[in-house]
């Protein structure tokens, strides 16, 4: 995994994975405006999509650039990072089901999930994006773009837990006996 042709691939592997994600999203928040959901937070979200977008392009652009010496023993750490959490977002996923959405929308009505990842953290995929800010540009030793993404993507997410924190409080509680 050591070569700038690999981590082409791998990066590449990601953006695709990044559309099927969009795909999900898509559809998921059709379900959700079918049963009301009310979106909050939009002014962030073009904002999220440039630097999720500049993120993956800034890594290949700075491996080809620097042409680092990559050490295997971090190339591949950093790729077992990355595949756990891809791991971590596609359980999030399928744990949230049709309310899983890249956009913040809430249906009236429905309690929080707290099932899945969500019995352990508030924001698991939250978790997965940190790791893989770090992890995938990394795998490749562009460590510019992982401390420069993990800055930028830090203070993104200190808006976007604000939004969805409030969103998310005006859902029902659910009752002990529920959980």
């Amino acid at each position: 995994m050591t070569t700038l042709t690999a981590f082409v691939v791998l990066v590449a592997l990601v953006a695709l994975e990044r559309v099927a994600e969009m795909v999900v999203s898509r559809r998921n928040a059709a379900w959700s405006f079918a049963r009301g959901g009310r979106e909050t937070g939009r002014g962030h979200y073009p904002v999220m999509v440039v630097l999720h977008t500049a993120f993956l392009v800034a890594m290949l652009v700075e491996a080809v650039v620097r042409r680092p010496e990559v050490a295997p023993a971090l190339a591949w750490s950093m790729l077992a990072l990355v595949v756990l959490a891809q791991a971590l977002r596609w359980w999030c996923i399928a744990t949230l089901g049709p309310r899983w959405n890249t956009r913040v929308i809430v249906v009236p009505g429905l309690p929080p999930v707290r099932s899945g990842p969500y019995r352990f953290l508030s924001h698991p995929n939250y978790v997965a994006v940190v790791i893989e800010g770090i992890a995938l540009p990394l795998v490749h030793a562009s460590w510019i773009t992982a401390v420069s993404f993990t800055v930028l993507n830090a203070a993104l997410l200190t808006v976007r837990l604000r939004v969805e924190d409030s969103a998310l409080a005006s859902l029902p509680s659910r009752r002990p006996a529920d959980a």
